[in-house]
């Protein structure tokens, strides 16, 4: 059986390297010419990183990767009311990681590109159309920047992997429209200062109104300084015109250094942060899609972001793409009938998706910010935390997003 995956990216990547493992002939087309280490910090959850691991890519992860310790959470006083181990500290049986993007994708391509050979990985294109005859489907790609037509490719299924813009997801849901705006805009960037907490801690400050995550991405250096990623999470006022784009447009920090001026703690400095920020702060309206009834249509699916463009709480984009990836190849073994096997795909993973897709919207485990924000706006004393009330959110994020600790453990 061979199998074509319009889109290079981490979810694209993770499915040619898992449909190999399972014995499928694979071959990814990638839109750009080049790819190269872009982007800032994301987070791979324990049950993500259980594919990975069973695809043999731990070590290489782990060695790009910071390995997080705990989640903390704290309101905009920098007080803490919310700190839980995570990954292998809680008891997991796989880690959970911190890792740059582009890192994570460069080192994916190159061991696709070594696993399937260059002749099954292209760059520069950009998928056009399709068309399926009989039991066979065709797909045809061009350069993005000339239109002209640069390969044509026959197999017997085609995954879209193209983003949360997929091309494939528009000519399946043509009448479908634009992403849907969150009226949040996060502000993202990276900086090298001196390492908080545990030094592999993951933080969430404030409330959804205005909000600062942070993570470490790397080790200490020699200095004593670690990489950090932030996010800034800035609730957009009532009726302004925001235009959704991509990852590219670059903003000056002035704006956030006003905004964060009074986010000095004893174990973190934010504006410090921002102000030692190298390479850019990048802007981007928070949005997502609503969740769809089907992704399968006879040799065509989708996974990732073209399947369910979500809503970055929780750290689940990038681990539900992975996990896409293992749902599609054990579908694909279980059933020798190709159409019925991406059915299966469809009943195991469009519902699970949908359901973070919409827990996302409702703010996921970052209820728990507002929450605190509203019932102590001026602070809080350690003995008024409603610890348990704080717990069963939590716990119950992790159910939705299918990573809770005892139906995890029992895997393989």
């Amino acid at each position: 059986m061979k199998i074509i995956i319009a889109g290079g990216g981490i979810g694209g990547l993770v499915t040619a390297l898992r449909l190999h493992q399972a014995g499928f002939e694979v071959k990814v087309f990638e839109s750009v010419e080049e790819v190269k280490p872009l982007g800032v910090g994301i987070n791979i959850l324990p049950h993500a990183v259980r594919v990975l691991t069973n695809i043999g890519l731990l070590p290489k992860v782990s060695a790009i990767a910071v390995e997080t310790k705990e989640l903390i959470y704290a309101n905009r006083f920098g007080q803490f009311f919310w700190s839980e181990p995570r990954g292998k500290f809680a008891g997991y049986r796989w880690p959970q990681f911190s890792i740059h993007r582009g890192k994570f994708q460069v080192m994916l391509w190159e061991e696709t590109l070594k696993t399937i050979g260059a002749e099954n990985l292209k760059t520069n294109c950009h998928l056009h159309s399709f068309e399926e005859k009989g039991d066979k489907i065709t797909a045809t790609f061009i350069n993005k920047e000339t239109g002209q037509i640069v390969a044509e490719e026959e197999g017997d299924i085609l995954i879209g992997a193209d983003g949360i813009n997929s091309v494939l997801r528009q000519k399946l849901y043509p009448n479908e429209g634009g992403v849907v705006f969150s009226g949040n805009i996060l502000y993202r960037g990276t900086a090298k200062i001196k390492p908080y907490q545990t030094g592999s801690s993951m933080a969430m400050i404030g409330s959804n109104k205005q909000k600062m995550v942070i993570y470490p991405i790397g080790e200490p250096d020699a200095d004593g300084n670690q990489v950090i990623n932030w996010v800034a999470n800035v609730r957009e006022p009532e009726g302004a015109k925001i235009t959704v784009r991509d990852w590219n447009r670059k903003v000056e920090k002035g704006l956030l250094l006003e905004l964060y001026k009074d986010w000095k703690f004893d174990w973190i400095d934010v504006p410090e942060m921002i102000e030692k920020t190298d390479g850019g702060i990048f802007e981007f309206p928070m949005s997502d899609r609503n969740p769809l009834d089907k992704w399968s249509f006879s040799r065509v699916t989708l996974i990732g972001d073209a399947a369910h463009p979500m809503y970055p709480i929780g750290s689940n984009g990038a681990s539900q793409a992975i996990l896409d990836a293992d749902a599609l190849a054990l579908a694909l073994l279980a059933e020798k009938d190709v159409i019925q096997a991406l059915v299966h795909y469809d009943q195991e993973r469009v519902p699970a998706t949908a359901k973070v897709v919409l827990q996302n919207r409702q703010k996921g485990p970052d209820f728990i910010m507002d929450l605190m924000e509203e019932r102590f706006p001026d602070g809080f004393s350690e003995d008024e935390i409603p610890h348990e009330e704080l717990a069963q959110i939590m716990n119950q994020y992790k159910q939705v997003a299918g990573f809770d600790i005892q139906s995890l453990n029992a895997k393989t």
